[in-house]
């Protein structure tokens, strides 16, 4: 629901080709090929995603020197807090040279309708950036 979210407001509001794939099809190429990226992820046992931090296991190596200054936005699906998601997530930022767009989302606690404002607004934001040529 979030990542529907994430992509009707990007492509509704900006000229931008969005290309959508899930961690398993996500390549180095694809990412290098980006001209931004929006990352979701979940919170799992206070880190993100298994397969969130698989891309980053296969693709790191690969997009160190190449893409840093990369722009990127994150947001996180927490039930907790958050906190070790977001905290694992920028330290894996910092070492690729990405910029965030903007402070990590966490849409935490129960499920609230407000997230998919927040996403929206997220996403959008990316998108309108790169389209200026963050």
């Amino acid at each position: 629901m979030l990542a529907d979210a994430a992509m009707a407001s990007m492509t509704s509001e900006s000229d931008l080709a969005i290309i959508r794939k899930q961690p398993l099809d996500t390549t180095a190429e694809d990412i290098i090929a980006a001209d931004g990226v929006l990352i979701a992820t979940t919170e799992n046992i206070g880190y993100m995603a298994g397969l969130t931090k698989d891309v980053f296991d296969r693709t790191y190596n690969a997009l160190l020197d190449v893409t840093a200054g990369k722009p990127v936005a994150v947001y996180i699906r927490a039930g907790l807090d958050g906190t070790g998601s977001r905290k694992a997530m920028e330290s894996i930022l910092t070492g690729l040279r990405w910029r965030l767009m903007r402070d990590v989302l966490i849409c935490h606690g129960k499920w609230d309708d407000h997230f998919i404002e927040t996403v929206e607004t997220l996403a959008l934001g990316l998108a309108l950036r790169v389209e200026m040529g963050a």
